[in-house]
Order: C-alpha cells, then structure tokens, then sequence
C-alpha cells in the first residue's frame, strides 16, 4: 500500500519556515541593491539577516553580474561596487538542514525584458507542476515562455531537489523539454529556476572560487588543517560555505591545501559562455495533491 505524505509533518513545517525567512530576506536585499553599494554589503545585510529571522544560509548569498550565472560571492574584505548591470541575487536558507531557496534580477543595465522573460518563464512552469507531471514538461514549459521573448533558456543549468542538508538533490529540473520518466511525486521539495540569456545559452567555468564544500574527510598534516576540516564538517554540515566565513587565522593558503588533498571542492563561477547577459528568477516549492505550494513567496 501507498504510504500517505504529511505535509503537516516537522519537517515540512522547517521547509516553510525556511522559506518564510528567505522571502523576508530576498525582498529586504534586494532593495539595498543600488548603484555604488559594495557587494560585501549587500550580502553580509542578507546573511545576517537570515540569522536574525531564525535560519542559516543554506549557502553563501550569490550576487551574479551581467555574464555571471552562478557561484559568485564576494571574498573577505571585497570593495566591488555595482554599476549599471545586470544583478542576480540568489539566496539560500535552511532551518536544521531544511532548505528554501529563491533568486530575483535587478535590471540596472537597460534591459528590462530579461528580467520579464525570466520571471514569466518561472510563473509558466509554476502553474503546471504538479504530481504526476515530468520534469521534461517543466523543461518544456520553461523553454517555451524564454522563446516568445525571443531569448535563449540555459540548458546546462538546472533546477534541482532539496533535502536535509543537500542544496542541490534530485531530481533535475532541465530549462528545456527532454524526453523523460522522472515524474513529480506529493511531498517532493524542488528548486525551479529559469536562466534567460541572449547568449547560446550555456555556460562555462571561469573565474575565481570563493565558495567551497567538504567532499571527503581524509587524513592531512598539520593540527591546524585538522581543526578547520573538523570546523567546517561541524558548522556546514556538508553544505556550501564562503572563505569569508572563515577565520582569519587559517588563511587562504589552509583551504588551497585541503582542496589540493581533495577535501573540499571550489566552486568557480560560471559564465555564459559567450559573455551575453543572464538573468535569473528561482522559487522553492512542495509538491502537494492539488499542485504545489511554494514556500518562498
């Protein structure tokens, strides 16, 4: 027999709580977001904002420019000010490893049709998903709204799962159609999110890596390289943290040294590959008998 879902149960409570704390926090960042504030600024109001609310970031506050899609923050101590840009915001939370995560552009570059594309794409695929219905229709779906605007989806990013202290889970939600059988199931949590460019719609590697992730424990010289793998196995639990969270007694050269043993992994940002802009929207939902409910609005 089928074993019924409760959606009332703690743990989707802690996905709605997350949820609930990350629209406070996007809505308030966002507006700090103006020509001439630094990055650092913004994301460290976001970062403790979340901690003020009730939550931890799920991982460290992504502010994506103009060709940038993903994996960017700012590192200790940064000055980079925004211009008259493209600015995503993308931000995560969890509540005891429960996650929410969403992502809003700001258009300050002159081109108010990406952020449009983009936002539509998502309330598109929103109002289909549901149990029953593939994630190559939500593909399909996304793929379609990007192409009455006469823009590109970015097929090598994807939406994904959430699940306790996993950021990124199955399953996949492609931004485009593909022929699948992963099908939506009640009490599933999924990421949906758009990526709109003019660009050819991938992205590639390139860059600096301030965000990075414990992969393996493994034994390294040195006590100081002990205490940080314990530090960071502790206060992350497996999710993604900034060097900036670190303490400055360990360094940069600490974290080199443990990425090199194949410790942690780097997380370099990603680029549209022929540098055209990028805009981005994001919403985290459950999936419920009669749709789905999306805790980050």
């Amino acid at each position: 027999m089928k074993e019924e879902v409760d959606l009332k149960s703690e743990k989707y409570e802690k996905y709605r709580e997350a949820g609930r704390i990350l629209s406070i926090t996007l809505a308030e960042t966002v507006k700090m977001v103006d020509v001439g504030i630094t990055h650092l600024e913004v994301v460290e109001f976001a970062e403790d904002r979340i901690r003020d609310l009730g939550g931890e970031p799920a991982f460290p506050v992504n502010i994506s420019i103009n060709e940038e899609a993903s994996h960017s923050t700012p590192g200790r101590n940064e000055k980079t000010i925004f211009g008259e840009e493209m600015i995503c915001v993308d931000i995560g939370v969890h509540v005891d490893g429960w996650i929410a995560d969403a992502a809003k552009t700001v258009d300050f570059s002159g081109n108010p049709k990406f952020v449009e594309a983009v936002e539509k794409a998502l309330d598109a695929a929103l109002k289909i998903t549901g149990p029953g219905i593939s994630v190559g229709e939500i593909g399909g779906e996304i793929e379609r709204k990007i192409g009455e605007y006469g823009y590109n989806s970015i097929i090598n990013l994807s939406g994904h799962g959430v699940d306790q202290y996993d950021a990124h889970t199955d399953p996949s939600i492609p931004n485009c159609y593909v022929e699948t059988n992963t099908e939506m199931k009640i009490g599933d949590v999924i990421a949906i999110e758009p990526f709109v460019t003019d660009g050819v719609g991938k992205v590639t590697e390139g860059g600096k890596e301030e965000i990075f992730s414990l992969v393996q424990k493994r034994p390294v010289r040195g006590k100081r390289s002990r205490e940080l793998i314990e530090t960071i196995e502790e206060k992350y639990k497996g999710l993604p943290f900034a060097s900036r969270w670190i303490d400055e007694s360990y360094g940069k050269v600490s974290l080199q040294r443990l990425k090199m043993a194949r410790i942690i992994r780097g997380y370099p940002i990603l680029k549209e590959q022929k540098n055209r802009l990028v805009s981005q929207a994001e919403h985290t939902v459950i999936i419920t008998k009669n749709g789905n409910e999306i805790t980050t609005k």
